[in-house]
């Protein structure tokens, strides 16, 4: 089986609803947590480096030899963690030019996410949340999938260790990164 449909998203998937999940992020203080990264020790999110931190989240990356599940289509807003993992690849330059940097995160562990990361040459590193700690600190949005909690898929932005801004619900699957990019170059200079 080839990789192709990890890189595609069907035409007809299911729009997410903006459900309020993500309404009382705005102004929340990063917890002092550390979080295992994929390209070294973990990352103190009370303690980023940069002015600016973007953390984009997605539910579930697939592997390149095995196809979907046949219900994942189906669930609002869940297909398409490759193209939005590279729309923030590619993107990444760009952001760093604006004083941030680049997190993604998930609820899967460091190991599968390494896989992901070193596949699709992420310059940045992937956060897990495997232990749900961020997760339930933050109350961040999540939905059941097969005996696992997975997080929805949006993107905070964060000044210093507080969130900033938001982008949630995100649909397609790629739009958060060049949403945040253009929020970001809105900020420049304030």
């Amino acid at each position: 089986m080839g990789s192709d449909h990890l890189y595609s998203v069907p035409p007809d998937l299911p729009r997410p609803e903006d459900d309020g999940a993500c309404a009382h992020l705005p102004g929340t203080e990063l917890p002092a947590l550390a979080l295992p990264a994929t390209t070294g020790p973990p990352v103190r999110l009370d303690r980023l480096a940069t002015p600016w931190t973007v953390i984009y989240a997605y539910p579930k990356t697939g592997l390149p030899d095995q196809a979907p599940p046949a219900d994942w289509d189906a669930i609002s807003g869940a297909r398409g963690c490759t193209p939005q993992n590279c729309a923030f690849r590619d993107r990444a330059d760009a952001l760093r030019a604006l004083g941030a940097s680049i997190y993604g995160l998930s609820t899967q562990t460091t190991e599968y996410q390494r896989e992901m990361a070193t596949r699709l040459q992420l310059p940045y590193p992937v956060l897990s949340d495997a232990d749900l700690q961020l997760t339930y600190v933050l109350r961040l949005p999540t939905f059941q999938y097969d005996g696992s909690t997975l997080l929805r898929r949006f993107c905070l932005i964060v000044r210093g260790s507080r969130i900033a801004h938001v982008i949630y619900p995100v649909f397609p699957s790629n739009a958060d990164a060049p949403a945040a990019l253009q929020w970001l170059e809105a900020q420049a200079g304030t």
